[in-house]
């Protein structure tokens, strides 16, 4: 029982040091979640009018990375005509640095068009690191383009 309760504390403090961003640059050629190549990837625009006739695509994007989650890496927020598209890791599976910020990247997942709640949009918000004055001030859902990547390259 007493290793039980030794490995408890362990255990904790490893998921907490796990649930950090990658320390360091993306620099061109880093690859984070599974290893994927830029071929074929299209831009954002473009995938925006491919969701038009269906709602989800197997596909790869390329594009520039607008903001990236503060608190673990565990979304990224990618430049399109029509604002930004939201793009999570697949089941967490791996976070990527703060420094994508700005750079230039390949992402290869599940596109789906989807309204996304208010409640998600504060708390995408709250980890961008935004004002209680910018997190308040949502109050309407958000009719956007999400992504599940299973892969990341950085150009």
């Amino acid at each position: 029982m007493k290793k039980i309760l030794l490995l408890l504390p362990a255990l904790f403090l490893g998921f907490i040091l796990l649930a950090q961003p990658p320390k360091g640059e993306a620099n061109e050629g880093m690859i984070f979640g599974e290893k994927i190549l830029a071929d074929g990837a299209i831009s954002t625009n473009e995938l925006t009018a491919k969701l038009q006739s269906t709602n989800t695509l197997q596909i790869k994007v390329t594009g520039l990375v607008k903001e990236v989650c503060k608190s673990e890496g565990c979304w990224l927020r990618m430049k399109t005509d029509n604002g930004s598209m939201l793009i999570k890791m697949k089941d967490h599976s791996f976070f990527v640095p703060l420094s994508m910020n700005g750079k230039i990247i390949v992402v290869d997942g599940i596109a789906t068009l989807k309204e996304t709640s208010v409640d998600m949009l504060k708390h995408y918000a709250e980890d961008a690191g935004k004002t209680k004055a910018e997190i308040d001030a949502i109050t309407q859902p958000k009719k956007e383009i999400t992504m599940e990547a299973k892969g990341i390259l950085v150009l």
